[in-house]
């Protein structure tokens, strides 16, 4: 048994598929597939059901995959202290954001880590919030930026910053000439949000629940600029993260915008990582910088 292998057996767990695991091992699909054999020959189980059109693990897989995925992380943990040691401040660094941020923050904050930490290299991955958590739990990544509350005792969390929502409404709704409005507005109101899955819902939820407005029947949005054109065709109203409605993201002449009055219905966001992770003292150093830009971002 040898890493290699074990980098073969997670990596078809990961795509479930025999090709598409050798494309990002970056071997053949027979040097994968007799690797694979052998190490099932030497372990003497099946690792693997084998279908036509589906591979999953078998029981003693899944055992074994769990074990393999623990050795292969501390075998990144060894080689990034090695890498710290012996160059200061250098690191390659696996990032999970969730899907309602990632586009409106990144652009701000990517230029401004790089500036300052030239020597890191930061992977941005885009994923929900629970694929999010389980990357982090499972070692496949290193940090998540996440939506408050995570309940994780073995993640780390650094707040960042707090986001407002907005009110998004029709040009033409009657509140649409209104500089600020009271949560009160949406007491009785049908809110558009999102399908199940992302956070943005639940957060919008807990805000209707509060003030008495409810969940529009039959419609369900699978992305922010999908209730941003629903708004526009005048199907309802729906709330929206300052960030998803600030530059650079232009404007739809279709959709007004309005800021709520305080205390204004908001979302909190933290950058999470495993508390044993040899990466702290550097992410404590980015999320500092993420925090610094904060105030300027969301009070543009």
């Amino acid at each position: 048994m040898n890493l290699q292998e074990l980098r073969y057996l997670v990596a078809v767990d990961d795509e479930r598929h025999f090709g598409r695991a050798a494309e990002a091992c970056f071997v053949s699909q027979p040097t994968l597939s007799t690797q694979l054999r052998k190490l099932e020959a030497e372990l003497g189980v099946e690792l693997f059901e084998r279908a036509p059109r589906r591979v999953t693990p078998t029981d003693a897989g899944t055992r074994i995959i769990a074990h393999a995925r623990a050795v292969l992380g501390e075998v990144d943990r060894i080689e990034a202290i090695a890498l710290s040691a012996s160059q200061p401040g250098t690191a390659t660094l696996r990032v999970g954001v969730f899907p309602t941020l990632a586009p409106y923050l990144l652009p701000h904050v990517v230029p401004q880590l790089h500036e300052q930490f030239p020597r890191v290299e930061l992977l941005w991955v885009e994923e929900k919030t629970e694929d999010v958590i389980e990357g982090l739990l499972d070692g496949r990544l290193d940090a998540g930026i996440l939506a408050l509350p995570v309940s994780e005792p073995q993640l780390h969390q650094h707040d960042l910053f707090s986001e407002d929502f907005v009110l998004a409404v029709p040009a033409g709704h009657e509140l649409a000439d209104r500089e600020r409005v009271s949560s009160e507005v949406l007491v009785g109101a049908d809110v558009l949000l999102l399908t199940d899955g992302h956070c943005l819902r639940d957060q919008a939820l807990e805000v209707c629940a509060l003030v008495g407005a409810t969940e529009r029947r039959g419609f369900r949005a699978t992305s922010l600029e999908t209730l941003r054109q629903m708004v526009a065709a005048g199907v309802g109203v729906t709330l929206l993260p300052k960030l998803s409605v600030s530059p650079p993201v232009p404007e739809n002449s279709a959709v007004r915008t309005i800021a709520f009055e305080e205390p204004a219905p908001s979302r909190h966001i933290a950058l999470f990582w495993r508390r044993s992770s040899v990466h702290a003292e550097l992410l404590t150093q980015l999320a500092g910088v993420m925090s610094d830009l904060a105030p300027e971002l969301l009070h543009s």
